[in-house]
């Protein structure tokens, strides 16, 4: 009977909430869509979706479904994650997904935070920074299907909601918990339907954590769910883990990395390995035919597999990507993206290769579907956001990469880690 029941609108994203859980004694684990069947037995389990850029009504549908089967498996408390960046258009879908929720579990509020300090992810006055700068002024306003163009959270998530959108500003939050849960409570009373919490340091997200112990719904990123694990221990429900929350199988076997993220954290990473790995970078403008890549890929990686990654990259700057787009249609230029590269992970498992690192939300959750697998377990973390998973019972080693998380020489670490 899983404590935390989670819904990640992306498979990356599913990752890195399971990962927060993990580092706090929580055991986790990650299902791949929404679960048809008996949930594996984890403290947290979490459902990742690839519902972020789906339409609308598909995306609360699937939320709606996951929540259901979290629910009867005896979840105590509900998730909802998405992007620490708010990756979403004016149209959804975190707001349309957390309505659906919010009525479904008949709360009538939710908090919402994405902040994630450690990677730069912070929010101030309402207002999502990325390092130092504003969400709109960070990169991500060029993001290729959700560019975000406004870093005021509460106008963000007002457009998309039929409900009212309150602040708990940075001085109500610097006070802790306790004051924390008096603002969200007077949000609520005054009608309300979400609260965006003000949140700089790991401290606040503790504090917020602690302050929504009694919630039945939290939504927002990783971040936020640093301090659950701690309620769940306080009433009485959870265990010490240790070291043992996050035990994997050893790994073994060839190595490989596949990026389809355009994000600049992934394009420094691409730069980086140029330098230190086999790097072939696919020129999907100039061939954009999926067969034709995947055909040159695997000529190029066959004499190469071995105990060093290969790299192999369909990611690109952003006027490449407008240029695809505008050749292909949006839809069509992500899809062809997808395809090669789940096509080239397929292609590359068949050939022996047992730890794979992919790099881009999309890009995992297409490359997770194609490999069928069904359920991750949650391992030891490589860089903030991002662990090892393994892929039971394929032996495989999976570890799937927010674009914009990791260090530059995040590709090369992950296999020594």
């Amino acid at each position: 009977m899983p404590l935390l029941g989670c819904i990640a609108d992306d498979f990356t994203g599913a990752t890195d909430l399971a990962n927060t859980l993990v580092k706090g004694g929580m055991t986790a684990v990650q299902v791949i869509g929404v679960p048809r069947g008996p949930l594996p037995e984890a403290d947290a389990v979490i459902v990742a979706l690839k519902s972020r850029t789906a339409p609308v009504a598909e995306a609360v549908a699937e939320s709606l479904a996951a929540c259901d089967a979290l629910l009867a498996a005896g979840a105590r408390q509900i998730f909802f994650k998405y992007c620490s960046t708010f990756d979403s258009t004016d149209a959804g879908n975190i707001g349309p997904v957390a309505d659906a929720l919010v009525q479904r579990l008949g709360c009538g509020f939710a908090l919402a935070n994405p902040a994630f300090p450690t990677n730069g992810r912070t929010v101030f006055q309402g207002h999502l920074f990325v390092g130092s700068a504003l969400l709109n002024e960070s990169g991500m306003e060029n993001h290729p299907l959700t560019p975000m163009r406004d870093a005021n959270l509460v106008r963000v998530l007002s457009r998309q909601t039929d409900g009212t959108v309150g602040l708990v500003p940075f001085a109500v939050v610097e006070q802790g918990a306790a004051a924390i849960r008096r603002a969200m409570t007077g949000l609520k009373e005054s009608g309300r339907r979400y609260a965006i919490v003000d949140a700089l340091t790991d401290e606040h997200l503790l504090a917020i954590g602690e302050a929504a112990a009694p919630h039945a719904l939290i939504t927002g990123g990783s971040g936020v769910a640093m301090g659950l694990p701690a309620n769940f221990r306080a009433a009485g429900l959870l265990p010490e883990r240790g070291a043992a929350a996050s035990a994997l199988p050893p790994m073994q076997g060839p190595a490989a990395v596949l990026a389809g993220s355009c994000s600049r954290a992934t394009l420094g990473q691409i730069g980086y390995a140029r330098d230190h790995a086999h790097t072939l970078e696919l020129d999907v403008l100039a061939r954009p035919d999926a067969g034709a890549l995947l055909a040159q890929a695997l000529d190029w990686a066959a004499d190469k597999l071995g105990d060093h990654p290969v790299v192999i990259a369909a990611s690109a700057p952003p006027e490449k990507v407008a240029a695809l787009q505008a050749k292909l249609g949006r839809d069509a230029a992500g899809a062809l993206v997808e395809e090669t590269l789940a096509s080239i992970a397929e292609a590359l498992v068949a050939r022996g290769v047992r730890r794979l690192v992919v790099a881009g939300g999309e890009t995992s959750g297409a490359v997770v579907s194609r490999l069928g697998v069904a359920a991750l377990r949650i391992g030891p973390e490589i860089d903030p956001g991002v662990p090892w998973t393994y892929a039971e019972p394929t032996g495989l080693h999976l570890a799937l990469k927010s674009g914009n998380f990791g260090a530059r020489d995040f590709f090369l670490k992950a296999f020594g880690a």
